[in-house]
């Protein structure tokens, strides 16, 4: 009686066991934030000081890439777009962003920001405090972001109305 009640047990932990090897296409992948470089953003692409640390890109099939972007008051990207859109997970301090044409609005740490594709658009810190986000894309034909030109300080310090 005792193996007759064994059996659906057993026969459940096989499932199981072989439900975890038959999943594990890889080990586990955790990149130590000691091992991360932090790099100055590009005057290129940057307005004032901007760090990004935490680069990370996705082996194929997958598009996904992104990092930990942090912006020193007064900092901003370029305009730029991105063929497949951006999220941004804003971790610390008070932004701004806006798209070409559109008013700056104000974000601050704890609020996301779905970027669509293909919209010229900026973001970056307030004049006054600065901002880290967590920026996340995918690529499109091996490009995930066009770059653009600067944003002008008479664009920027427009702020939000």
């Amino acid at each position: 009686m005792h193996r007759v009640a064994m059996l659906p047990l057993a026969a459940t932990l096989l499932a199981i066991t072989q439900t975890a090897h038959g999943q594990r296409n890889g080990d586990m992948q955790i990149n130590r934030k000691a091992d991360q470089v932090t790099v100055e953003g590009s005057a290129d692409y940057f307005t004032g000081k901007a760090t990004i640390s935490g680069q990370f890109q996705r082996e194929a099939p997958s598009r996904v890439s992104g990092a930990i972007v942090h912006f020193e008051p007064g900092a901003r990207t370029a305009w730029h777009v991105h063929p497949l859109g951006q999220t941004l997970i804003v971790t610390e301090g008070v932004g701004w962003t806006a798209v070409e044409d559109g008013p700056v609005l104000r974000f601050e740490a704890g609020d996301i920001m779905l970027c669509p594709a293909d919209k010229r658009h900026w973001h970056g810190a307030t004049p006054h405090q600065g901002m880290t986000h967590i920026a996340i894309q995918e690529a499109l034909d091996g490009r995930n972001v066009t770059w653009l030109e600067h944003v002008s300080d008479e664009d920027y310090l427009k702020g939000p109305a």
